[in-house]
């Protein structure tokens, strides 16, 4: 049996996969934490031909978020390190926050990466909602609790939502100390399909 015409030309319009992987640690340089180590776990189980952006946000010069939404209304199109930002979140098809649990919510590196979405769909003629609503997002995340980083994954999900975003749900994994989620083995198993489970999304 053939593919019908207009399904065909719907596969060929699918961009290739290209994971953005976010790490938002503020752990000093140099030393992997739990979190990125379960991330990069998931990661290795991408197909090969996959494109992958990694950024560690501490190590970008974030300005503080400056609200004009109700005073000049828009924003200039950012330049130097927030530029890379934009360009590689725009580049990506499937965005992935490597977020460890900090007192019950998100590290504040990838706070300031959220509040300049406020800011980025403010820039006139980028469109960054519109294509925003086109990717999907993923959490990776560690804490010594499951039940203490849901709501750190329910605000991940409503800021999905807000964007008309896909959340593809979030990979926990039992931190602490470096290296403690290593000896989470239902955290490592889960690692190896969660965002390979994904690919084929429509």
């Amino acid at each position: 049996m053939g593919v019908p015409p207009h399904r065909f030309a719907t596969m060929r319009a699918m961009p290739s996969p290209h994971h953005l992987f976010l790490t938002t640690s503020t752990r000093e340089p140099g030393h992997v934490g739990n979190t990125e180590w379960l991330a990069r776990q998931a990661a290795a189980a991408l197909p090969a031909d996959g494109a992958q952006t990694w950024l560690h946000l501490a190590q970008l010069e974030l300005p503080p978020f400056v609200d004009l939404r109700h005073t000049a209304g828009q924003y200039p199109a950012p330049t130097g390190d927030m530029k890379t930002l934009l360009d590689a979140t725009l580049a990506a098809t499937d965005i992935v926050f490597v977020a460890p649990v900090y007192w019950f919510s998100i590290p504040s590196p990838l706070k300031t990466y959220l509040d300049h979405w406020s800011g980025w769909m403010r820039v006139p003629g980028l469109g960054f909602k519109e294509a925003m609503a086109a990717k999907t997002l993923h959490l990776v995340t560690t804490s010594g609790d499951r039940a203490k980083a849901q709501p750190m994954v329910d605000s991940v999900q409503l800021c999905a939502q807000f964007l008309g975003m896909r959340f593809a749900g979030a990979l926990w994994g039992k931190g602490g100390p470096p290296g403690a989620v290593q000896a989470d083995a239902a955290a490592v198993e889960a690692a190896a399909s969660f965002l390979i489970a994904d690919c084929a999304h429509p």
